[in-house]
């Protein structure tokens, strides 16, 4: 799986792991926060929330304009920057008037800009790494593992959002609503750490930091020259794709805004015995290191390499044992705590995704990266149905007035977490057919002078798809629960339908 790929992909992952630690773990809270800070109605907290999700995946358009003339690494070392700007003017507690609400859209603006300067460029780099002929047949590999980097910073990003909030709470005295700051304040800690980690392994991978012009005339390799009908075609197949991945990431970030809503006023807020655990992320961990011991114990090639492996599963499966003994009583179960387990999965997962397609290639039935792509919108529709199935009979969510007269949401129904932890399984394999094939897919295909603003289009399909985000905040509360999920079943399986009927056009330029 890590094998025979180029160093400079670590050293890029790891900074790309620092940055979305602190997006995550801001993330995690900020529905909630609009909600209780401003007293916001579900739906308007969507279309700010949604609103800020499109900034962030928009930008990068004209991150990858800017990088394909100045130079990606320079995009990348900017945008840090002024993302910090923008963590450290949210991190500061104001209130929750008219000022502080102005201030707050003011840091969104700057984290949005700013991811787009890093985020799409950080990507191409990684791309440009795999345009050396020793490392090409390994781009969808490299990709899995990058994509798996960027979930390690996910996966701790809720735990640290309630922990801190929790300690600004009672260990110093703040306000519910102030508290929120110091989860926003965990971002500004994580950029410092990005901007270490890139520095530091800076040599490995500065010979894709430049333009692509600069790059072709430093290598030996000459990069791929395009007839304007090559070229058109390229870009029509990838903007087919665009097309189709804006209605998944409609429905896939729901995860931060209605799927969040309906683990707050729907889902029991307690756990007991095995399920319980399920809420500490470092049985989540302990889980990860047996997935990936048990795949050393298989493939290694020595008695040592086998030996370490099955000592590490022994260590951790007794730990587990051990912290299943000592449980007491029922575990406390906070809503943002659930977006912890899309990037467990995604981490526990690669390696066996990684697993079955290399089996697969090795026999030559590897699907294409479109036709995986449609299967993972089909996939993605099956978390909807079961999301549908399981919420006939429940009630309509439910506001009543707060003490101030602010809209308050009501915890209506005690629905086992199994659910939503059920949901978010099917849901990421979904994502791991769709994410990195998608970053992979647009690398390889798109024409090299246009590499910055193909993976600019990318993400703002990406941004399209998570403004339509808001269309889970404008449903809940005015349909029956079930009709909110069975339009996000639906809008994904029409997207597979049309991604099928174009396969064969998009498989062309595979």
């Amino acid at each position: 799986m890590f094998e025979g790929q180029p160093k400079g992909l670590y050293a890029l992952a790891l900074a790309n792991t620092g940055e979305r630690f602190g997006y995550y773990t801001m993330l995690a809270v900020f529905a909630l926060f609009l909600r209780a800070n401003y007293g916001l109605s579900a739906s308007a907290a969507g279309w700010i929330y949604s609103g800020f999700l499109m900034l962030v995946y928009f930008f990068p358009l004209f991150g990858g304009m800017l990088a394909d003339k100045f130079g990606f690494g320079k995009m990348v070392t900017t945008g840090i920057m002024i993302m910090f700007a923008g963590y450290l003017l949210l991190s500061v507690p104001l209130g929750g008037d008219t000022v502080a609400l102005v201030v707050m859209l003011a840091s969104l603006l700057l984290i949005g800009f700013g991811t787009g300067l890093f985020k799409g460029n950080l990507q191409v780099m990684v791309g440009n790494l795999y345009d050396d002929p020793k490392y090409a047949a390994r781009r969808d590999s490299g990709f899995s593992i990058f994509y798996m980097a960027i979930n390690i910073g996910a996966l701790f990003a809720p735990t640290m959002a309630i922990k801190i909030k929790e300690y600004a709470e009672v260990s110093l005295g703040y306000s519910s609503n102030d508290a929120y700051h110091f989860s926003f304040a965990v971002a500004c800690a994580s950029l410092i750490l990005s901007m270490a980690i890139y520095y530091a392994f800076r040599s490995t991978f500065k010979h894709t930091e430049g333009t692509v012009k600069a790059a072709a005339k430093g290598s030996e390799t000459v990069a791929e020259e395009l007839s304007p009908a090559e070229t058109k075609q390229r870009i029509t197949a990838l903007c087919l794709v665009f097309a189709v991945v804006i209605f998944f990431w409609m429905a896939f970030h729901q995860n931060g805004l209605s799927l969040t809503y309906f683990a707050d006023e729907f889902t029991a807020r307690s756990a007991e015995g095995v399920q319980g655990m399920a809420f500490d992320v470092w049985n989540l961990v302990l889980i990860i290191f047996i997935v990936y011991a048990g795949f050393s114990l298989f493939q290694g090639k020595t008695a040592k390499t086998k030996g370490i492996s099955a000592a590490v599963i022994i260590a951790a499966v007794g730990i587990l044992v051990w912290k299943y003994q000592q449980m007491t009583g029922a575990v406390d179960v906070s809503a943002p705590i659930f977006q912890q387990f899309n990037p467990f999965y995604v981490v526990a997962l690669t390696p066996v995704s990684m697993a079955i397609f290399g089996t697969l290639a090795a026999k030559g039935k590897e699907p294409s990266a479109p036709r995986k792509i449609a299967y993972g919108m089909i996939i993605a529709a099956a978390a909807f149905a079961m999301l549908m199935f399981f919420s006939f009979g429940l009630p309509t969510p439910q506001v009543e007035a707060g003490p101030d007269g602010e809209p308050v949401a009501v915890h209506v129904a005690d629905v086992t977490p199994n659910l939503l932890i059920g949901v978010y399984l099917i849901l990421t394999f979904g994502e791991l057919l769709l994410s990195p094939m998608g970053i992979s897919f647009v690398s390889k295909v798109a024409p090299p002078k246009y590499k910055g603003m193909m993976m600019g289009g990318w993400f703002v399909a990406t941004a399209i798809g998570n403004q339509l985000v808001a269309v889970g905040g404008q449903l809940w509360g005015t349909v029956p629960l079930w009709i909110c999920w069975a339009v996000f079943m639906a809008v994904c399986l029409i997207a597979a339908i049309f991604m099928f009927a174009m396969m064969k056009r998009l498989e062309r330029v595979c």
